[in-house]
């Protein structure tokens, strides 16, 4: 199978229990919530998404022929921003990852050297083998996973986040949705803080790389 990414590249994590850690993010394109497209916004099951996964002309993007080719463009991306030191990390995500994502390509990941973290909106089962999942669920939809690492909703939605509670986890955060009205931004802002205040259990997240002006 071939794989098709809308952009590769290497940064800090911006947000979650991984926060500030050294990685290249792979961005797969397409979703199974949202096409990407802004004229099918208002009819998605997913209508917050601020990230752009259509297509394949991203800065190291591209049409993978083979899970080798893939994971070594991976590593090199990572050998050229960060050199030796640490066990290099890929952050799978998209759109939503695990429709490309497979067993075949999660070997090829750990055969070149990567721990594998993959951020899923929990539609869809995850391959043996990934080293870290966050499961980031959506209103209106049917989460199959089961257990991840961490839990990241994105509030407020139409449903309370102890909707996942089920969900077997080490980590649980809530984090703002981003707005372009300042004052909406806020609002939601406030909103997670009083959760996180009043339900322990949850932590706040928020988009670190937004404020530092980096991918």
């Amino acid at each position: 199978m071939s794989y098709r990414v809308k952009e590769l590249f290497a940064t800090l994590q911006g947000e979650g229990a991984q926060a500030g850690r050294a990685a290249v993010f792979c961005r797969f394109s397409g979703c199974n919530l949202w096409s990407g497209r802004e004229e099918h916004r208002a009819t998605a099951v997913c209508r917050f998404c601020d990230t752009d996964f259509v297509g394949t002309d991203g800065p190291g993007g591209g049409v993978f022929a083979t899970a080798v080719e893939l994971a070594s463009s991976v590593a090199r991306c990572w050998d050229a921003a960060f050199g030796t030191g640490g066990r290099p990390l890929v952050v799978c995500t998209g759109g939503e990852p695990l429709l490309q994502l497979d067993v075949v390509l999660v070997e090829a990941l750990h055969d070149a050297g990567l721990a594998i973290a993959v951020e899923t909106n929990g539609t869809l089962p995850v391959p043996e083998g990934v080293d870290w999942v966050c499961l980031s669920p959506k209103a209106g939809t049917e989460v199959v996973v089961e257990r991840a690492d961490e839990v990241k909703v994105v509030v407020p939605q139409a449903v309370d986040p102890s909707t996942w509670d089920h969900v077997e986890a080490t980590h649980r955060f809530v984090q703002p949705m981003a707005d372009p009205d300042p004052e909406v931004t806020a609002a939601n802002t406030s909103w997670a803080l009083s959760h996180c205040r009043a339900h322990p259990r949850w932590r706040l997240s928020v988009q670190t790389h937004k404020y530092l002006g980096i991918p």
